[in-house]
């Protein structure tokens, strides 16, 4: 037989999803044989989630059905409903609306149980899958570019990075030998405070570079899940709550490294994503979230920043250094990725680059001593749509005299398109220094019929004299003319309803949609919007 025969419990939460909830029951029960039982734990669903299930068990004698009588307010109650009924060896989380790709436990269980690695957890990829288009993006992939045994998490602190429990197997035994559990009731981002346990305990990990996880994200979902549901500032309370206590837990085990790395994951990934989004909230929400933010930051040790990439740490610095919210706009082009530092570019008494003259204390040195690659480079963009010569005008800006000393030359200047990553447009134009002015230009017609329709980004490649490159992406000009809605004559498509428009994190991008269909599609899509918000 086998020895892979009949080794996982996949446990399948769900509250009122009857429409998903099947689909991702099945995808775990394809896995194949090493699947001994599938346990769908519904949440005292009130749409017939659960009749669904118990018919598909009357078929399925690999599928148990637990009904919880009182709906527990969120996803860890009945995880551990599922880890305390597990009846295999290994166990493994999968949510009512995502999926198990095909040949995902098996990759799992190869790693976790080979004679060499014995591993009390093994992880794998997770994609990101963006629905209606099908556009998938990768999490966390640095951690699993290639096969890996990891003797203790402290050797891989990047580890506390990925935060998901429901790419990995995990031991059934190893849960319950050191009472890992996830915080009952609701608690959102229960996930970061499971991680946190499980890496508390010490355990001997497998990474492989197989896709074991497909996240299913629904923006226009009735019902936002936790994850995108954030704009209400007690999200960001439950956010900051959940990283405390992992902290906590990592310290508490002794794993300083870890426990630092988690702070530093804090600056880099939720507070620069909280802060792009900052200047679409309101006034009551920017200071709440301002003051909350703060008051955590002040835990924090000069070893907590010094860990953390540069942008992070300056949008922090600046939250540490004033009691109200200021520069929202500037702090969410540099939370953008890749960041971006817009003018003002100031300095201390001392010629020390600043944030700004009256934040001296926000030094920005640590920000420019970066590769070239890397640095925050400031490209400002317009697009203006006409029916003829319709022009992408770029300016670049010096950066503490980083820009000078490279030389710009040229920038490769690509609109490539959102939902399937394809290259709609692509060349590459010079750029010339303005006169009198620290800045580089660069202008390049743009031929709005070959990129026909769809939602189009800008992406740049700045190329500079000492062969040195940097990509990124550009700011989007607000004014008179600019980012808004334009129909124009094409002669391809008859008529082009043109939007170039700001991104959350300020980057210019163009939606496009030809011809009078076209344009009622568009407008059907934002009343849409307007009524879900």
């Amino acid at each position: 037989m086998d020895p892979h025969h009949s080794q996982v419990s996949v446990v399948v939460i769900g509250y009122d999803d009857a429409t998903h909830v099947t689909g991702a029951v099945r995808s775990a029960l394809a896995q194949g044989p090493a699947v001994r039982e599938v346990i769908a734990v519904d949440d005292c669903s009130t749409d017939g989630s659960a009749e669904l299930l118990q018919r598909l068990a009357a078929a399925e004698p690999r599928l148990r059905v637990i009904r919880r009588r009182v709906n527990s307010g969120g996803c860890g109650t009945p995880r551990n409903d599922g880890i305390e009924a597990a009846a295999a060896p290994y166990v493994m989380f999968l949510d009512s609306d995502d999926v198990l790709p095909p040949g995902a436990v098996d990759a799992l269980l190869r790693a976790a149980a080979e004679q060499d690695t014995d591993a009390d957890v093994a992880a794998g990829l997770c994609v990101r899958r963006e629905l209606p288009s099908g556009r998938e993006t990768p999490w966390q992939p640095e951690l699993y570019a290639q096969p890996a045994v990891i003797a203790h998490p402290s050797r891989r602190t990047r580890l506390v990075h990925d935060t998901l429990c429901v790419n990995k197997l995990y031991r059934t035994d190893f849960l319950r030998r050191h009472r890992i559990r996830f915080p009952d009731g609701r608690f959102p981002y229960e996930d970061f405070v499971f991680s946190a346990r499980v890496l508390a305990a010490a355990p001997r990990m497998a990474l492989v570079p197989d896709t074991v996880y497909v996240w299913h994200v629904r923006r226009s979902a009735a019902r936002l899940s936790i994850s995108l549901d954030r704009a209400g500032v007690d999200n960001w309370r439950a956010r900051t709550e959940a990283h405390r206590l992992a902290y906590d837990i990592l310290l508490g085990a002794g794993e300083k490294r870890l426990a630092r790395a988690a702070r530093a994951r804090f600056l880099e990934h939720s507070v620069r994503m909280y802060a792009r989004e900052l200047d679409q909230r309101g006034a009551e929400y920017r200071r709440a979230w301002w003051a909350l933010t703060r008051a955590y930051l002040k835990t924090f040790d000069a070893a907590d920043f010094a860990r953390a990439p540069a942008p992070g740490r300056v949008v922090a610095r600046v939250i540490l250094a004033s009691a109200e919210p200021r520069d929202v706009p500037r702090l969410k082009e540099l939370a953008a990725r890749p960041a971006r530092l817009t003018p003002p570019y100031a300095r201390a008494a001392d010629g020390t680059p600043v944030w700004s003259s009256d934040l001296p204390q926000v030094r920005l040195d640590h920000l420019l001593e970066r590769p070239l690659r890397l640095l925050p480079v400031a490209v400002d963009a317009e697009l203006r749509p006409r029916a003829r010569d319709t022009l992408l005008r770029l300016r670049l800006h010096e950066l503490y005299g980083r820009m000078g000393q490279a030389g710009p030359e040229e920038v490769d200047v690509e609109f490539t398109h959102r939902d399937d990553g394809r290259v709609g447009l692509a060349r590459t134009v010079p750029l010339t220094a303005e006169p009198d002015s620290d800045s580089w230009l660069a202008t390049m017609p743009v031929d709005l019929g070959e990129l026909g329709s769809g939602t189009w980004d800008l992406r740049l490649r700045l190329r500079f004299r000492d062969g040195t490159s940097r990509e990124t992406t550009a700011h989007a000009l607000a004014g008179p003319g600019l980012l808004r809605r334009t129909a124009v004559p094409s002669a391809r498509h008859g008529l082009l309803l043109v939007q170039p428009y700001a991104t959350h994190a300020g980057a210019l991008a163009l939606r496009l949609a030809p011809g009078w269909r076209g344009l009622t599609d568009v407008m059907s899509r934002r009343v849409t919007r307007l009524l879900h918000r």
